[in-house]
C-alpha cells in the first residue's frame, strides 16, 4: 500500500514540476479540503499508536472516506490521483478489528500493527501531498 501511494505521489510531484500538471482553483482548493480533513482523521504517529485498534481502522476508513469524497467534486488529473490513491487503499475494507467469534467474517481479516501504521503513513503522505498541491 505505501509503495504504491509512493508511486502516486512521486507521478504527482514530476507532472506539477514539470508543469504539465497545473492545478486550477477549484482543484486546489479541494485539494485543500481533503489534505485538512485526512489531517483530522489520521493523526500522528503516537496519537494514533495510542488508539485502539477499532478507534485506528475507524479513523483509516474515515480517511478513505474524505477521498470519495473529494474524488466527487473533481474531474481530470486531481480525479485520477484521488481514484488511484483511494484505490491503492481499499485493502483498508476488509480489514476488521473485532474478533469474529467463530463466525463468517464476509471475508475480513485482522491488520497486524505494521499495517495499520503502513496505511496511517500513507494517508500522511497523501495528506502531505494534497496540501502542496493546493498552494501550487
Amino acid at each position: 500500500m505505501r509503495t504504491v501511494i509512493d508511486d502516486l505521489v512521486e507521478e504527482a510531484e514530476r507532472q506539477l514540476r514539470d508543469r504539465t500538471w497545473v492545478p486550477e482553483g477549484a482543484d486546489r482548493t479541494v485539494a485543500a479540503k481533503a489534505a485538512a480533513d485526512l489531517r483530522a482523521a489520521v493523526g500522528t504517529p503516537e496519537a494514533q499508536q495510542g488508539l485502539s485498534t477499532v478507534d485506528r481502522l475507524a479513523h483509516l476508513r474515515e480517511a478513505l472516506a474524505d477521498l470519495a469524497i473529494a474524488l466527487a467534486h473533481v474531474h481530470g488529473r486531481l480525479a485520477w490521483f484521488l481514484g488511484a490513491a483511494a484505490t491503492a487503499l481499499t485493502p483498508i475494507l476488509h480489514w476488521r478489528a473485532l474478533p469474529a467469534e467463530d463466525g463468517p467474517t464476509f471475508g475480513a481479516v485482522l491488520p497486524t500493527p505494521r499495517q495499520y501504521a503502513e496505511a496511517e503513513e500513507a494517508i500522511r503522505r497523501l495528506q502531505s501531498t494534497l496540501a502542496d498541491i493546493s498552494t501550487v
